[in-house]
């Protein structure tokens, strides 16, 4: 991107995650200049960890030829309970000793620029509702599909982070009251022990431990390669089992959808995270679960797709919020 092209002020955003640190260099239209990923060494504890975020966003800055000075503020998107307003980290998966750590002003002094926290799917969320498949619309909610289910939902602009920064966690709503499975927080009947990856192939390891029909999964689980994406590639390799579980699947995400269309009713529901490969087919089972479950004007009118901007929503959105946070008032 030409000097010319590049819009005035820049922002940074750093996507924290619990294997690797994604960060980039964003424009006031949320173009981005440039991408870096190290790795997070999160074992090493939150002193040399929040020094890692300082450093992968130095190579992001140094990486789009500009200058520090040219960048205004910082974004910073991390997983796990927080508190936004106070920039804590609370009880962060995967980062072990980081519980009640202050990472957004530790950073933030680190760096020398104004800083924001945000929860990395609420990032990610944002990130698509500026430049992303929910660019031009009022209200979007992003279902981000992985080891869990995480989520965001942007309402006129504005993230809903609700009033103890746990707004949104889509994943931990109850889809089943009664004997519900396990999930990984704890409770019982949440839509991520249904739908998240980890959970497509839990629930495909029991059915294997039930039947005993010919399916290719058989042999995925003795070869150790039992993943969400091998499941969706037999299932479009016409495996039945492999079929019957995406169905499922798709059935228990258009659920949490139907029950957000219903409360909110947004303009857009996207689908992201590493699930959101699993193509048209899986989008489309999706779509027809919103239909036969939702009422009639929203199942018509609420667009429901896969997100479009990868792994690179989480940094690009953060840079957002710390746009919306400083604007103009940030300086050098």
């Amino acid at each position: 991107m030409s000097a010319t092209e590049r819009r005035l002020p820049f922002y940074l955003g750093i996507d924290l995650g619990g294997t690797n640190v994604k960060s980039g260099v964003v424009d006031d239209e949320g173009r981005s200049l440039s991408s870096v990923s190290i790795e997070t060494h999160a074992a090493r504890g939150p002193e040399a960890g929040v020094a890692t975020l300082a450093e992968a966003g130095r190579l992001a800055v140094e990486a789009s030829g500009l200058s520090w000075d040219d960048i205004a503020a910082v974004g910073l998107g991390t997983p796990g309970t927080m508190d936004i307003a106070g920039g804590m980290l609370l009880e962060p998966p995967n980062l072990p000793g980081w519980n009640n750590f202050p990472v957004r002003d530790r950073l933030a002094a680190l760096l020398k620029k104004p800083t924001v926290l945000q929860n990395d799917a609420n990032a990610a969320a944002y990130g698509e509702f500026w430049v992303g498949a929910g660019k031009g619309v009022s209200s979007l909610v992003l279902f981000t599909l992985g080891t869990g289910v995480g989520g965001g939902i942007v309402e006129q602009g504005k993230i809903i982070e609700g009033r103890h920064s746990h707004g949104a966690e889509v994943g931990h709503m109850i889809i089943q009251m009664e004997n519900g499975r396990q999930c990984g927080c704890g409770g019982y009947g949440h839509l991520e022990a249904y739908a998240s990856a980890t959970a497509l192939v839990k629930r495909a390891v029991e059915a294997l431990e039930r039947a005993d029909e010919e399916t290719a999964l058989r042999r995925h689980l003795a070869a150790g390669t039992l993943t969400a994406r091998s499941i969706n590639e037999e299932s479009l390799a016409g495996d039945p089992l492999a079929s019957r579980l995406m169905r499922e699947t798709a059935h228990y995400l258009a659920v949490g959808a139907v029950c957000l269309m219903h409360l909110i009713d947004p303009d857009i529901i996207l689908f992201g995270g590493g699930m959101s490969s699993a193509g048209p087919e899986f989008i489309g089972l999706i779509r027809e679960g919103v239909r036969r479950m939702a009422f009639p004007l929203p199942a018509a009118k609420t667009i429901i797709d896969y997100a479009t901007l990868g792994g690179d929503a989480g940094y690009i959105g953060a840079a957002g919020c710390a746009r919306m946070a400083f604007g103009e008032r940030s300086t050098g």
